[in-house]
C-alpha cells in the first residue's frame, strides 16, 4: 500500500507540474538522498519568496539540461527506478515485519495457553473444563459436528437441535451464532486433518490464527497512515503489552468476539485505504473487496456487530456530512453495508434483528437525506451550517421512523429491553427487575474503573494519545471550519503544508476513537473496541512526520527547518519509547511464558465424571448458566437455560432456574423445576455463601430485590421472608425438602439433588 500510495502523489503532483524532477517523494519510504531533496524545499509560511528563487533557479537549471541531448531523460529514468526500488524494498521488508509480529503473537498466545492450563499435559475431560465463563457450550457444536456421519447431516441437526435446551426446539446455528464452529469443523473435515491434529488442538489454533490476523491489519492500519512500518511494530507492542485491556483471549477463547474482532480490525484497516487520497485506482479495487468480504463476515459471526457497524456508521455520516470525503466512495461504503446485511440477514435465516437494528435504519435515514439535500454542501458558512443541522435532523427522523415501522411489523422483544435497560443504566429509572439488575452488575456493562487508565499510563499509550490525539483534532476542526467556509480539499498534501488534519482516513480514526472512547467511559466492555486502536492510533501520530510538522506549522518554527525537524522527531521518539518498552516490559512477557500456572478443577472435574457415569442419559439439569454450559459440553446432557446474555427468553429461564438461592418454599422451587422439566439440580456453593463487598449484585440479593423479600432500614437493605434460603434450607435434610428432592452427589463445591417425580411425604 504505501508502494501504491507514494506513487499515486507522484502523479498527482505531475499533474501540477509536467515536469518529473519536480515530483516530490516520500519521506518515509524514501532513502536519505530523497529526504534532503524534500527538506531543501520547504520554507514555513514566510517560504514563498524563497520558493519563487528555487522555481527560477531550478527553471534555469532545467533550461541548461535541456540544452543537452538525453541528459533530463537519463536522469528521470535513472532516479525513477531507484525510488522505485527503495519502496520495493520498504514493502518487502514492512510485509515481512507484519507477518512476523501476527507468528510471532500467535505462538505467544499458544505457549501462554499451555503453560496457564498445563493444556498439553491434561485428559480430554480436564482440557474442556478450561473453557470458562460457559464458552464452551461453543466447543460442544464443534465435537457434534465433527462426530455426525457427515458436514450435511450436523449442519441439518444443529437447525433442529432438541437436545440442549429441555422442552424446546432450537435453530442452534440462528440462536448462538455457530458460523465459526460450522467452518472450522468444515475446513477439519476437508483438510484430512483428522489424522495430523487432535480436534481440540484444530480449533484453539483457529482462534488463536484470527488473533495473528488481528494484530497484523493493526500494523497495516498503523503502517498506511504514516507511512512507516515502524509504526505497525510499536502499535503491536503496545497491544501486546497492554494484553488485559485489548483482548478476551486470555479468559475465555470461544466467545464470539475472539472470532469476530479480527475481521473487524481487517475492515478497518481496508475503511483507512479506501479512504485515503493517495491511492490508485488497483489499490482502491483491493481496499474495496477487502471491505466487502469483512464486514459480511463480522455481521455474520457475532451477534452484536451491527450495533459495532452502526457507532463506525455514525464517523462516517460525520465524514459525509462536513464534506471530508467524496460523494462516490461514500455512496460505495453504502453498498458494502447494505450489501452485507443483506446477506448476513439470510445467512442468519431472515434474523429479525437485522430489520431493527439502528445500523439499517441510520442507513435508510443517510440515504434519503442525501437524496433530498442534494445541495446540502453549497452556498455561504451560515446556510451550511443550517443545511447541516437541518441534514442531522432528518437523518435521525428517518432512521427513528423506519426503525418504529419495521418494529410494528416485525416485534423484536429486545430492542424495548435495551431501552428499558439504558434508563436503568443512566439512572432515568429504577426497577426491581432480575434480569435488567443482573445485567447492569455484569463487570463488562459498569463503568471502567481506574486501574484501566493507570496501565495505560504506565505503557506510555495514553500519554501520547493524548498528544497525538489533541494535534489531530484540532487540525481537524481547523478542516471542517474550511471546507463549511467553502474551501476545496487538497487531495495532493505536502509533508511542508502541516495538515494532518486535511487527510480522509485520520479524521475517520479521530471520530472513531473520540466515539468508541467515549463507550468505555460508559461500559467497561467497550474498552476491547477502544484499546486496540488507541495503540494503533497513538503509533501513526508519534511516527507521523505530518503530526510534528503540523505542530511546528501552528507554532511558526523559524529557528530550525521545520521540515527536517519533523523527519528526526518522527524516527527518534518512537525508537527511544521502543527501547524503553523493550527494557521494561520484554522481561516481563518472556517471564509469563517461563511462569508454569496451575489450573485445576477438580471438584468440577468429579461432579462431570459422576454426571458423565451415573445420571440417565436422557436427564435435565438445572443450575447457574455458566456452569451449565460446561454441564453441556462435558456429558451432552440437556440443561434448563444456556449462557447467552443476548437472549432475553434465555435470561428469564436462568432467573427461574436461580431461584434455588432465593428465599422461596421448597413447592414453589419444586413447581418451577418441574415446569422446565428438570430431573436434577446442581447447588453451588460459591452462589449459596457468596460474599463480596458489593453486597447489592449478588445472585441471592438480586432475587430477594425481584421478589419483594427486601426491608428497607435507614438506608440499609435486609433480606426478610417467611422461608428460609432454599440452597441452605434443602441442606439440613428435613421435610419438606426431602419430599421433594433427594440428594444424590455432593463436594466441597457442588450439591447435586433429584427431582422426585413422586412427592414422597415423610415427616
Amino acid at each position: 500500500m504505501p508502494e501504491l500510495r507514494g506513487r499515486k502523489t507522484e502523479v498527482q503532483e505531475g499533474d501540477a507540474d509536467p515536469e518529473p524532477s519536480r515530483a516530490e517523494p516520500d519521506p518515509q519510504t524514501e532513502g536519505p538522498n530523497e529526504a534532503v531533496k524534500v527538506s531543501s524545499g520547504a520554507g514555513g509560511d514566510e517560504g514563498e519568496e524563497e520558493e519563487g528563487g528555487q522555481r527560477q533557479e531550478e527553471g534555469g537549471q532545467r533550461q541548461e539540461d535541456s540544452n543537452r541531448p538525453g541528459t533530463s531523460g537519463k536522469t528521470s529514468r535513472k532516479s525513477s527506478t531507484s525510488s522505485f526500488l527503495q519502496r520495493l524494498v520498504s514493502v518487502f521488508f514492512g510485509c515481512l515485519a507484519a507477518v512476523a509480529c501476527g507468528v510471532l503473537y500467535a505462538v505467544y498466545l499458544s505457549t501462554y495457553h499451555d503453560r496457564k492450563f498445563w493444556f498439553s499435559t491434561r485428559q480430554e475431560l480436564e482440557r474442556e473444563i478450561t473453557f470458562q465463563a460457559g464458552s464452551g457450550l461453543y466447543y460442544y457444536y464443534y465435537k457434534q459436528l465433527l462426530a455426525a456421519p457427515s458436514f450435511e447431516r450436523g449442519f441439518y441437526e444443529l437447525m433442529i437441535d432438541n437436545r440442549t435446551l429441555s422442552g424446546q426446539t432450537i435453530n442452534a446455528v440462528e440462536r448462538l451464532s455457530l458460523y465459526p464452529e460450522l467452518i472450522t469443523s468444515f475446513v477439519y473435515r476437508v483438510t484430512g486433518s483428522q489424522d495430523i491434529v487432535e480436534p481440540i488442538y484444530f480449533y484453539v489454533g483457529a482462534v488463536f490464527g484470527l488473533q495473528a490476523v488481528y494484530v497484523t491489519a493493526l500494523f497495516v492500519c498503523s503502517w498506511v497512515m504514516s507511512g512507516t512500518w515502524v509504526a505497525g511494530m510499536l502499535a503491536v507492542a503496545w497491544y501486546v503489552i497492554n494484553r488485559t485491556d485489548t483482548t478476551k483471549v486470555d479468559h475465555a477463547l470461544p466467545l464470539r468476539d475472539n472470532w469476530a474482532l479480527p475481521y473487524f480490525s481487517c475492515q478497518v484497516a481496508a475503511l483507512t485505504g479506501f479512504l485515503s487520497n493517495n491511492i490508485c485506482s488497483a489499490t482502491e479495487m483491493f481496499c474495496y473487496l477487502t471491505m466487502s468480504a469483512s464486514t459480511f463476515t463480522f455481521l455474520l459471526v457475532w451477534e452484536h456487530s451491527h450495533y459495532v457497524l452502526f457507532i463506525q456508521g455514525l464517523c462516517l455520516l460525520l465524514l459525509d456530512s462536513f464534506d471530508l470525503v467524496p460523494s462516490r466512495k461514500m455512496a460505495d461504503i453504502h453498498k458494502v453495508y447494505l450489501s452485507s446485511l443483506f446477506l448476513a440477514y439470510l445467512f442468519q435465516f431472515q434474523n429479525p434483528t437485522l430489520l431493527s437494528s439502528p445500523l439499517l435504519s441510520l442507513l435508510i435515514g443517510s440515504v434519503l437525506a442525501r437524496y433530498f439535500q442534494q445541495n446540502m454542501k453549497m452556498g455561504p458558512l451560515v446556510a451550511r451550517v443550517m443545511k447541516l443541522f437541518l441534514h442531522f435532523h432528518l437523518v435521525f427522523t428517518t432512521g427513528i421512523t423506519f426503525s418504529y415501522l419495521v418494529k410494528k411489523l416485525i416485534p423484536v422483544s429486545e430492542g424495548d429491553f435495551i431501552l428499558k435497560f439504558l434508563e436503568v443504566k443512566f439512572g432515568l429509572n429504577t426497577t426491581t427487575d432480575f434480569v435488567t439488575n443482573l445485567l447492569l452488575c455484569q463487570e463488562t456493562l459498569q463503568s471502567p474503573g481506574q486501574d484501566l487508565f493507570l496501565r495505560l499510563t504506565q505503557a506510555s499509550v495514553l500519554p501520547f494519545y493524548f498528544l497525538v490525539l489533541t494535534v489531530c483534532l484540532l487540525s481537524t476542526l481547523q478542516t471542517i471550519y474550511r471546507r463549511l467556509s467553502g474551501q476545496p480539499m487538497k487531495t495532493n498534501l505536502r509533508l511542508e503544508d502541516g495538515r494532518i488534519g486535511e487527510q480522509p482516513e485520520v479524521i475517520y480514526h479521530v471520530f472513531h476513537t473520540l466515539l468508541f472512547g467515549g463507550l468505555t467511559l460508559l461500559f467497561d466492555g467497550m474498552k476491547y473496541l477502544w484499546t486496540p486502536y488507541v495503540c494503533m492510533f497513538t503509533a501513526f501520530g508519534v511516527c507521523s512526520p505530518d503530526l510534528w510538522m503540523t505542530v511546528f506549522k501552528w507554532l511558526k518554527l523559524k529557528s530550525i527547518h521545520p521540515v527536517v525537524l519533523s523527519l528526526i522527531l518522527s524516527t527518534a521518539v518512537p525508537t527511544i519509547i521502543g527501547f524503553s518498552l523493550w527494557r521494561e516490559y520484554c522481561p516481563r512477557v518472556l517471564a509469563d511464558l517461563s511462569e508454569l500456572q496451575e489450573f485445576y478443577d477438580p471438584d468440577t472435574v468429579e461432579l462431570i465424571s459422576w454426571i458423565r457415569s451415573q445420571a440417565p442419559v436422557a436427564a435435565v439439569f438445572a443450575g447457574s448458566p455458566q456452569l451449565l454450559g460446561t454441564v453441556k459440553l462435558c456429558s451432552g446432557s440437556a440443561v434448563t437455560t444456556l449462557p447467552l446474555y443476548s437472549d432475553i427468553n434465555l435470561l428469564r429461564r436462568s432467573e427461574d432456574s436461580y431461584q434455588v438461592y432465593a428465599m422461596r418454599s421448597a413447592e414453589d422451587i419444586y413447581k418451577i423445576l418441574t415446569s422446565q422439566k428438570t430431573n436434577y439440580v446442581i447447588i453451588e456453593e460459591s452462589i449459596c455463601t457468596e460474599l463480596t463487598l458489593n453486597k447489592g449484585c449478588r445472585i441471592k440479593d438480586l432475587l430477594d430485590i425481584a421478589n419483594g423479600h427486601v426491608v428497607y432500614d435507614k438506608g440499609e437493605i435486609y433480606s426478610f421472608s417467611k422461608h428460609g434460603r432454599f440452597c441452605h434450607e434443602i441442606k439440613m435434610n428435613y421435610s419438606p425438602y426431602t419430599n421433594y428432592f433427594t440428594r444424590v452427589f455432593w463436594n466441597r463445591s457442588y450439591h447435586v439433588y433429584k427431582v422426585n417425580s413422586v412427592i414422597s411425604f415423610q415427616y
